[in-house]
Formats: structure tokens, C-alpha cells, sequence
């Protein structure tokens, strides 16, 4: 991290140090999941009366809201301007990786899956990305001893192949990891794991303009429930025709990762 940030983090956690004993380990309710977390040493709490708690997001946005008031009085542009706890996500993750933090290891502190979710969600060049990657690779390959590499089998090479072959679905591709089924049912649009190729945007129209249809014959009939999980597959499907559309304006940038066609060249 920058000094900066650092100054910002170390003040954040003097604060709840202050008496000398370490962060207070607290639980927080999860709404989306309904579930507790585990205690943990949360940065972002508060103490009202003699009861902790972390502060919700709802409540840092209404923070932030605040602050960008106060500055509207002697910087108009922030009139306009609305900050949620998920752009500090973005900025957080994003000076640490072009600070020289390798990309995979950003990709865990988010918890994504795929680093390509974490391509678009940091603010980082396609270079650096390849400079982070190839470092990680070089670093890896000192550790490990010269005869733990050989020739992959025609037997592995083929399962590989097979399994990106059932990554492909209509809408796109499956980001699923080597070696792993998947995890959400076949749910693609609600799955984050999903990669929509540019050629079905229009897809997504036709499934959005579907699902409106079924929303209104839902809150016709009164079904809350089924309304609710519509609304979260819309939401959905927007993200990722916007994610879509951005990486067709993204360039391209060839890792030297080995073709398919290279198992016939016997490497």
C-alpha cells in the first residue's frame, strides 16, 4: 500500500486500539445470506454506549452522502457526484495490484473466483496484469524442483480439453475452475461465474424482455416471492450485459498460454 493508505489504515485501527488492547472481535449478519459471520476483527465498527456493532453499509452511505454535501459547499461538482462502500472496494483493491501486488492474490482478498472478474473489477492495465502474472508464474517454478515437470499424457490433455468443451453454454462460457462441476445448477444468468460472448448481448434482451413479462403477470397475481427473485435475475442480467459490453472495448492481450492444437506436437 501507499503511505497513504497505510497512514489511513493504521489510524483506523489506533482508533480501536487506543487502550492498548487489540481490535474487538465482533459478528455481523450478513442480509443477503442470513447468516452470522464468524468473529472477526472488523475495521469498520462503532461503539454507542457500551454496545460495538460494524457499521452497516446503509450506514456509510449515508455517511458518505454527508461528507459529499459538506464539500457541495465550496465544490459545486460534488453536487453530483454519489460515493457507495463498493467504489472503496474498487480503489482499495486497485492501489495495492498497480502498487506491485500480484493479481491473483487481489482476486482472493475480493473472493473471486475467476481473475478475469478481477480484471474488470480493478482499475488495472492489461500490461501490468501480464507483468504480475508472469512474475508469479517465474516465482512458483523456482520453488519447485526440476523433476516435478514432465509431459503431460494424452489421457490428462484430453480431460483438459473436455473440460473446457462443457464450459461452453449458450449465452457464452463457464469460468469454473479446472476440474470443478458446477456449483449453481446451471442458474447462468445468475451465476458469476458466467462470461457473456458480445454475439448474444441481443440474447439478453430477449431473456430480459422475458422475464419483464413474467414480473408483471407475477405482481398481477400477488406473487411476492417469485417477484422478488425476478427483480435479483434482472439486476443480474444487466451486470452482465454492461460486463459484456466493456470487455468489447477492452484489448486483448496474449499470455503465451499453449493451443489446443499443441497436443499434436506431442508438448
Amino acid at each position: 500500500m501507499s503511505a497513504e493508505l497505510f497512514h489511513v489504515i493504521a489510524s483506523v485501527i489506533q482508533r480501536h486500539t487506543r487502550d492498548g488492547s487489540p481490535v474487538p472481535i465482533l459478528r455481523r449478519f450478513d442480509p443477503h445470506d442470513k447468516v452470522w459471520s464468524p468473529p472477526m476483527p472488523f475495521l469498520f465498527q462503532r461503539k454507542i454506549g457500551s454496545t460495538r456493532s460494524v457499521i452497516s453499509p446503509q450506514t456509510v452511505l449515508n455517511m458518505l452522502a454527508r461528507r459529499c454535501k459538506d464539500l457541495a459547499e465550496h465544490h459545486p461538482a460534488f453536487r453530483s457526484v454519489k460515493f457507495t462502500p463498493h467504489d472503496f472496494r474498487r480503489i482499495f483493491t486497485t492501489e495495492p495490484v498497480n502498487s506491485g501486488l500480484p493479481i491473483h492474490i487481489g482476486a482472493t482478498l475480493l473472493g473471486h473466483l475467476n481473475i478475469q472478474t478481477t480484471r474488470g473489477y480493478v482499475a488495472v492495465f492489461d500490461e501490468d496484469v501480464l507483468r504480475h502474472y508472469l512474475a508469479h508464474l517465474n516465482e512458483r517454478r523456482q520453488l519447485r524442483p526440476d523433476h516435478e515437470y514432465r509431459d503431460v499424457t494424452n489421457d490428462e490433455w484430453d480431460e483438459f480439453e473436455e473440460h473446457f468443451d462443457k464450459r461452453k453454454v449458450e449465452l457464452g462460457s463457464c469460468g469454473r475452475p479446472y476440474g470443478t462441476p458446477c456449483q449453481h445448477e446451471h442458474a447462468c444468468i445468475r451465476c458469476p461465474m458466467l462470461q457473456v460472448s458480445p454475439k448474444m448481448i441481443s440474447r439478453l434482451d430477449d431473456l430480459e424482455a422475458d422475464l419483464v413479462t413474467r414480473r408483471v403477470r407475477a405482481q398481477a397475481e400477488g406473487w411476492a416471492g417469485e417477484i422478488e427473485g425476478l427483480d435479483l435475475t434482472l439486476q443480474l442480467l444487466c451486470a452482465k450485459r454492461e460486463d459484456s459490453k466493456r470487455r468489447t472495448r477492452r484489448p486483448l492481450v496474449d499470455l503465451g498460454l499453449p493451443r489446443l492444437s499443441a497436443k499434436t506436437d506431442g508438448q
